[in-house]
């Protein structure tokens, strides 16, 4: 016996209310080599999604009922929210396929169909989406607290530590972003947010990373609960809790207008602390003061 494994089979669902192709395609995929399922409605393809995801969906856009169109937006709500998705449609004018875009598609195809066009844009498709699982699984591995937004503010997914630490900030919503930051977040990008913990749970502070092509927002979490450097800087130095919270954000490497976006003040406010932190330290400029900051806490 070989100790060789067998290779998973990529899995495709095929949603089409037409008899003759579902079965045209299925043919095809299964001697490809993939797996095909099959549903003949949006309905029974959320249903179906509900208990098995696949690794690609190719959707009719023009169906009785819930169509592609909206049945695509209902699946990249769910857990499918990040499998792509192929629409297949007689209707090939500009407003269609921006549509069919902007449902969340990632191609299209036109009837009637050419296969070897097909299974080629199926094959490119299933590459790009296996090389993105296995870095978002070496994110994972990592232990990275990454959490992906759509334009709109939907979580595309997340890292297990990202979901944690939502857990842990904001029990009674599990994994979900505490109510009207993914708003604070895409208007923000330029300076970290902090989003208060409740019953006592420490804040969060979300960084913008970057853009993953032109569908994902990337930001990093990190747990904000800066009380004890805070004390730290307090009772060494002759400043107050909130000179001692600009100081900590300065000694941290923040610019003025992002320690005035995590403090919520005015940049105006900011200026005006740091004068009176460079008088009370006997310092002149923002290097000397986070040069003391930083020695200070790593003295403790």
């Amino acid at each position: 016996m070989s100790g060789a494994s067998t290779p998973l089979r990529d899995t495709v669902l095929v949603v089409d209310d037409t008899p003759d192709t579902l079965g045209f395609l299925t043919e095809a995929l299964e001697r490809a080599g993939i797996t095909a399922l099959v549903a003949t409605g949006g309905a029974q393809a959320l249903a179906l999604v509900g208990r098995v995801v696949p690794d690609l969906i190719l959707l009719d856009a023009v169906m009785p009922g819930l169509d592609g169109f909206e049945c695509c937006r209902q699946l990249k709500a769910g857990p499918a929210a990040h499998v792509p998705v192929i629409f297949m449609t007689a209707l090939s004018d500009t407003e269609h396929v921006v549509a069919g875009l902007g449902a969340g598609g990632v191609d299209y195809v036109t009837k009637p169909i050419r296969l070897d066009e097909l299974m080629a844009r199926i094959r490119v498709h299933l590459g790009n989406a296996r090389a993105a699982q296995s870095a978002r699984a070496a994110l994972d591995t990592a232990g990275s607290a990454l959490v992906a937004l759509a334009p709109d503010g939907a979580v595309l997914w997340s890292t297990p530590q990202a979901a944690a630490l939502l857990r842990a900030a904001s029990p009674g919503d599990g994994a979900a972003l505490p109510p009207g930051l993914a708003a604070r977040l895409l208007a923000g990008r330029d300076a970290p947010v902090l989003a208060p913990g409740e019953g006592g749970q420490p804040s969060l502070s979300f960084a913008f990373v970057g853009a993953v092509g032109a569908g994902e927002l990337l930001f990093r979490l990190s747990v904000h609960d800066p009380r004890g450097d805070e004390a730290v800087l307090k009772a060494r130095f002759p400043v107050t809790a909130r000179e001692a919270e600009v100081l900590l954000w300065l000694a941290r490497g923040k610019s003025n207008r992002d320690i005035a976006a995590i403090l919520e003040l005015a940049p105006r406010t900011v200026n005006k602390h740091l004068e009176t932190v460079f008088a009370k330290l006997g310092v002149e400029n923002r290097a000397s003061a986070a040069v003391l900051a930083v020695r200070a806490l790593g003295e403790r």
